[in-house]
């Protein structure tokens, strides 16, 4: 009971943290909506001061709540950030009668505030994505009886029976029957992979020395046959256990840029505390009364605060993200929308992403002289009657490339597992699959068939033997095709600057090799599981310093959080991909890659001008506040008016198109 009570008040705190972060983002929205309705009543009526004067109130409220709790939070610490700095200045502002600037002051920031916590809140959400993958009830042999156990019970060398079309409870070895495994959400194969049970389970190597044949992961879908899996892993050493895990230690580490925001504060809100105090007592040096100290010290507090400094980031990557949603891609925030732009490498999942994802035929080559009409007929015919996933895609290409019909003319269809189908066509016995098969079935297959088999074979297709009446009368192949629009964007890609472009996959090197010289990557990569990819991406690290990552499936999600940028296909993606990767292509286009990358580079070029304009403002105002040769309110007008050029020049994003950029995107 008290397990369960702690884990009822975990998923309440998360939610309430959830909640915050909501709730910090309409605080600050109702900030400026009750800063605008005081600035219209203070400008465009004549009711009393008392109206407009609460409007700003209510408005300071909202801006400084959650500013005002995580300042106290570092300040109880011996902390002092921006987030005091900017309390203090609205404060001051406030205090001589500058209501509406002290409100603005606390609106851009709290929006900017809001936003950053809401990113960073959405981006933990891959970690519980991934634990969805493994399913929650095994179903464990014993003792001949079958039991329904919880996941988190099982044990090594438990046997798990696995139901067709189920997930696959452990990470382990098949013991009894074959069946084709969907690989996909584990190593993104885009194509079942046929297994088969291991003769003995004595004496079993090391889980990872298995032949890939015979062992299956927590998480992949099973076929049409019942098959039972010996586990050799616990729920937390599994695959999906890994990938979470992975994820969960990428997910924590601070960016670059927050360590220098932070640096930063360091230093510089300590030495504006100290300036405007030391300031409130001039009067002892100088010849002026306490008032006009106290004045001239709100006043470079006003001058010092940091708005333009905080909103020139936030400002520019907002507009830079509003962009690119425009476009159909979405970034999730400032680090990755900054990190793209530095990018000149690029790593490539294969399938979903660089190709369609689905397996399509390719070829269909009678041999011997049979006729080609019959041929393709016997072959609708056969594989139309099968389950496996390659024969459903070659029925249904079959249909819709040549127009015929299924007239029903097979029967005795038999799934041959590991090697293909045997069927009766025209009273004579029909084979479909691989050489072995044929073999097995005493078929002769020659050197010239052989030699048209590993031809297609080296370009990454998957070849298979039509044999009618003991004869072979043909081969049929399928691929997995690259996306129409691939060469182009990658094309495109060399055009702006990225000089390596590699492919990760969990098919054969073959296909890899196939796909790359078709689509022009610079390599391709082939036979990698999850841990594999999460190695070449540090390789590529190691190499290159910064590099992006694009994918679309969860065997993907460890290298994509290991990548300085991870980018996913949007409609293809899983939920996983897409809760773990920094920026999403959610209309599922890989050509606005380019465009992407060219916003980033622009954006980062806006955010450096930015830092530049509003650090100049504070460099030149702050000592002629000091001195005494300027006023409050036009200390204010050079503040506000720093932050106004500031936004403006972020707005210029809006319009962003590559083409304006070409040259520097080259460079």
């Amino acid at each position: 009971m008290e397990i369960i009570m702690t884990d009822k008040e975990d998923e309440i705190s998360k939610k309430n943290k959830s909640l915050g972060k909501t709730t910090e983002l309409y605080f600050a929205i109702l900030c400026g909506v009750f800063l605008l309705l005081g600035f219209l009543i203070q400008k465009l009526t004549s009711l009393s001061n008392l109206f407009f004067l609460l409007s700003y109130i209510i408005s300071y409220f909202f801006g400084s709540y959650f500013i005002t709790i995580e300042a106290y939070k570092k300040i109880i610490k011996g902390g002092f950030d921006i987030d005091f700095l900017m309390i203090a200045g609205a404060a001051g502002a406030f205090y001589i009668d500058k209501w509406a600037e002290g409100a603005l002051l606390l609106f851009l920031f709290s929006l900017g505030h809001a936003l950053e916590h809401y990113a960073m809140n959405k981006a933990k959400k891959s970690i519980e994505a991934l634990g969805e993958l493994s399913p929650k009830i095994a179903l464990v042999k014993k003792g001949g009886k079958l039991e329904e156990i919880p996941i988190k019970n099982l044990c090594i060398n438990d046997v798990i029976v696995v139901k067709p079309n189920t997930k696959i409870a452990a990470d382990g070895v098949i013991i009894s029957g074959s069946s084709s495994i969907n690989q996909a959400p584990i190593t993104g194969e885009s194509i079942p992979v046929d297994k088969v049970f291991i003769e003995s389970t004595n004496n079993l190597p090391l889980f990872k020395d298995i032949d890939r044949k015979h062992k299956v992961f927590t998480g992949t879908i099973n076929g049409d046959n019942t098959i039972e899996v010996l586990a050799l892993k616990l729920s937390k050493d599994s695959t999906v256990s890994r990938l979470i895990k992975m994820v969960s230690e990428v997910e924590t580490q601070k960016s670059p840029t927050q360590r220098l925001t932070k640096k930063f504060e360091k230093w510089y809100v300590p030495i504006v505390i100290l300036v405007v105090f030391l300031l409130c007592f001039a009067h002892l040096i100088i010849n002026e009364s306490f008032n006009q100290s106290l004045y001239r010290a709100i006043t470079v507090l006003v001058a010092a605060s940091p708005c333009a400094l905080a909103i020139s980031t936030p400002s520019a990557v907002l507009s830079g993200i509003a962009r690119a949603a425009q476009k159909g891609v979405l970034i999730k925030g400032g680090r990755a929308l900054e990190d793209l732009g530095e990018i000149t490498t690029i790593a490539f999942d294969k399938t979903g992403t660089l190709t369609e994802g689905k397996p399509k035929l390719t070829n269909i080559i009678p041999l011997n002289n049979f006729d080609k009409n019959r041929f393709i007929q016997l072959v609708l015919e056969v594989e139309s009657l099968s389950n496996h996933p390659l024969a459903k895609a070659i029925a249904k290409d079959i249909k819709t490339q040549y127009n015929i019909a299924h007239q029903n003319k097979a029967t005795n269809v038999n799934a041959i597992q590991g090697k293909g189908i045997r069927a009766i066509y025209d009273g004579k016995t029909v084979y479909i699959g691989n050489v072995k098969l044929m073999k097995d079935s005493g078929i002769n297959v020659d050197t010239s068939i052989v030699s048209k088999m590993d031809n297609l074979l080296e370009n990454g297709h998957t070849v298979m033997i039509v044999a009618y009446n003991d004869d072979i009368i043909g081969l049929i192949s399928v691929m997995d095709l690259p996306r129409k629009t691939a060469v182009a964007t990658l094309k495109r890609l060399k055009e702006i600057g990225i000089k390596h472009m590699v492919m990760l996959t969990g098919d054969h090197q073959n296909v890899g090799d196939a796909i790359a010289k078709q689509i022009g990557l610079t390599e391709a990569k082939g036979n990698l599981l999850p841990e594999d990819k999460v190695t070449e991406i540090k390789k590529l690290i190691k190499r290159d310093k910064k590099i992006a990552m694009v994918g679309d499936g969860v065997n993907d999600a460890p290298a994509m959080a290991l990548s300085t940028v991870s980018v996913a296909m949007g409609a293809a993606g899983s939920d996983v991909a897409l809760e773990t990767a920094d920026v999403a292509l959610m209309s599922d286009k890989i050509e606005n890659l380019p465009f992407v990358i060219g916003l980033s580079r622009a954006s980062k070029r806006i955010i450096k001008q930015n830092i530049w304009i509003s650090l100049g403002v504070v460099i030149v105002l702050v000592p002629v506040t000091i001195m005494g040769l300027t006023n409050i309110g036009l200390a204010v007008a050079f503040h506000e008016g720093s932050t106004i050029v500031v936004v403006l020049n972020a707005l210029r994003l809006l319009r962003y198109k590559i083409d304006e950029y070409e040259t520097e995107c080259i460079k």
